[in-house]
């Protein structure tokens, strides 16, 4: 058992027989009264956040989250398989845990992946990735006042918005947090 002295940023508490992983925390202590620790924690599972407060000392079921280098191989109809880097063991991991990882990866692309107990909860991609245009509309300048956007396929199968001048083919940097366009790569 640990107490609150133990949050800190990236650990995963046990909760209710559920996954949750500190997003942040602050310790308070008021002038009058207690000390207590403020926290806003996101489900593993369903990506939930919540604010939760305990008072200093409290104890707290900390879980062990082992986060391992991946290679991913490829998609297996519903799921994905991945290798693992160090000892070349292969590991099959439903979609659903997947989740909108699957827009940005490609085969051979280095992931991480949080276990827990030989259980994968979910898949860290890089911040960005770097992704072929498959297909869009060629850009047509006109009447308009601000820059603007048309959807293109990357090669993932994943429709995002592009400046009018990027074209068919172009490799272009995307945020895997969000799906924004970030650039052009030469």
């Amino acid at each position: 058992m640990a107490s609150t002295a133990d949050i800190k940023n990236g650990v995963v508490l046990s909760i209710d027989g559920q996954l949750w992983n500190v997003i942040e925390f602050q310790h308070v202590k008021p002038g009058k009264g207690g000390a207590f620790v403020r926290t806003k924690l996101k489900n593993v599972m369903s990506g939930k956040v919540v604010d939760r407060t305990y008072n200093a000392g409290a104890k707290i079921d900390i879980e062990n989250v082992d986060r391992r280098d991946f290679t991913y191989l490829y998609n297996d109809g519903d799921s994905f398989v991945f290798m693992d880097v160090d000892n070349y063991d292969q590991l099959t991991v439903g979609a659903a845990t997947v989740g909108d990882a699957k827009n940005f990866m490609l085969e051979n692309q280095q992931v991480q992946i949080a276990l827990n107990n030989d259980n994968p909860l979910y898949v860290e991609l890089p911040a960005s990735v770097v992704l072929e245009i498959t297909y869009t509309e060629p850009g047509l300048q006109g009447d308009r006042s601000s820059a603007g956007t048309k959807p293109a396929t990357v090669e993932t199968g994943y429709e995002i918005q592009v400046p009018l001048f990027v074209e068919q083919g172009t490799k272009v940097k995307v945020d895997t947090r969000t799906g924004d366009y970030l650039g052009r790569v030469n």
